[in-house]
């Protein structure tokens, strides 16, 4: 039926009429309808984060250029360049494209159009690509860096590029999380293990400072948003922060205890660069059906006091140490067994795999499985060949975020690296500029 044929509050008054003349149970259904309608529409507005969609998309890998360990950080108008790559398991030959998009500080699209953040294209073809050599899974690995020729950043902030096949924009393989940042303030930031809750104990502070001295801003109390994150976990990173207090233009975040983390325990790690000698936590390498599989040490749940243990809080690094060129082409795939000792399973929660390797999501791939047999949970993911940080995760049912300390423990002397990330939206604007960036990590000592 055509609205035009009704005056607006005559048609409100029909509909409403009709409503009512419906029976209890069909309005019952109709209002059911609407609530599942509207979390369906707020599901496209929930944040974005690094993901890969498709089955054949293997190890992607965001960070910028000649640094290892980086997080995907860029200063606007410098010289970094991010680098993103991925592997696409066989060796035919496919058509990748991206696009990029602006976002706001909480990882929803920005109102910004392409012209508004970006100079030149949108989007591009990947051309840059190279097929495995002599490994036992066929794959071919794509590359690509920001900026470029074709793609320059006008404003800082979040962006998102997606990656897609066959000019499918709507139907994207996988997508990758990145900043610009454009440092206009300072930051100082401290990890302490007397917080407000227990002094050396399982937990660990944050007391921030926001210097806006030579920076403008017109209502600092509402137009700053911080969001900080502990080892680039996303699940229980912090947002909403409000100033404890502001004075000679310096907001301070302390004594809050919104900023109170888990210590957590070192992530455990493995390297299985070469198959030809079990290295840092590997049991045993395994040939079957010409197919070597890696089997780690099977963990146990840790209990007693903190243990120091080198790590790069959750990262990993693919390497191969038979390569002649580029491990990134010749490392091969295998399967990786992880165990977790258990007496009896977690009945009021799940245990998961996390780790920048798959990006600490918990989703079905992450979640270990519990074998009564056997006595310990198990799941197999396949990983490329180099070294890698993890951790096992409890997830309580019906709750987030994960906590440690089922599986880890969780102690202040833990070594955790926190990102703090300040965001600005002048009155008026409409998106969130990125305007100050600072990591610091805690030195497990008083």
């Amino acid at each position: 039926m055509n609205n035009d044929f009704f005056p607006h509050n005559d048609w409100g008054i029909l509909c409403t009429f009709a409503f009512l003349t419906l029976s209890m149970q069909t309005r019952r259904l109709i209002i059911l309808l609407i609530l599942i309608c509207g979390r369906l529409v707020s599901h496209g507005t929930e944040p974005l984060r690094t993901r890969i969609f498709a089955p054949n998309i293997k190890s992607l890998i965001a960070g910028v250029e000649g640094e290892k360990y980086s997080l995907p950080h860029i200063a606007l108008g410098s010289d970094q360049v991010l680098g993103i790559r991925f592997d696409e398991m066989s060796h035919d030959t496919r058509t990748f494209s991206y696009r990029v998009l602006h976002c706001n500080a909480d990882w929803t699209p920005s109102e910004l159009t392409s012209s508004e953040y970006l100079e030149g294209f949108t989007n591009a073809d990947i051309t840059t690509f190279e097929r495995s050599m002599n490994t036992a899974y066929l794959y071919t690995h794509y590359r690509f860096t920001l900026p470029n020729g074709d793609i320059r950043f006008k404003v800082s902030g979040n962006y998102l590029v997606q990656i897609y096949e066959d000019n499918r924009q709507d139907h994207p393989s996988a997508q990758v999380c990145f900043v610009v940042y454009d440092p206009k303030v300072g930051i100082d930031a401290a990890v302490r293990p007397n917080t407000d809750t227990e002094i050396n104990g399982r937990y660990q502070q944050l007391d921030i400072t926001v210097n806006l001295s030579g920076y403008y801003v017109r209502e600092p109390m509402n137009e700053i948003k911080l969001v900080v994150r502990q080892n680039n976990r996303t699940d229980n990173e912090v947002t909403g922060l409000r100033p404890t207090s502001f004075a000679g233009n310096r907001l301070m975040y302390t004594n809050n205890r919104s900023l109170i983390f888990e210590g957590g325990s070192e992530f455990r790690s493995f390297d299985f660069s070469s198959v030809y000698a079990a290295g840092r936590g590997i049991e045993e390498v395994t040939i079957h059906n010409q197919q070597a599989e890696v089997w780690l040490v099977a963990d146990k749940v840790r209990r007693g006091a903190y243990e120091f243990d080198f790590d790069v809080n959750g990262r990993f690094l693919i390497h191969h140490q038979e390569a002649f060129y580029d491990p990134h082409t010749e490392a091969d795939y295998l399967p990786v067994h992880f165990r977790l000792l258990a007496p009896q399973p977690f009945f009021d929660g799940w245990v998961y795999i996390g780790g920048e390797f798959n990006y600490n999501r918990m989703d079905q791939s992450a979640r270990m499985n519990y074998n009564n047999d056997r006595k310990q949970y198990e799941q197999t993911i396949l990983l490329k060949q180099g070294g890698y940080n993890y951790q096992y995760r409890f997830v309580p049912k019906g709750q987030q975020p994960a906590t440690l300390m089922r599986t880890e423990g969780s102690y202040w002397q833990t070594r955790n690296e926190y990102t703090v990330y300040v965001y600005h939206r002048p009155w008026g604007e409409r998106y969130d500029k990125l305007i100050g960036i600072r990591t610091v990590t805690n030195t497990g000592t008083d």
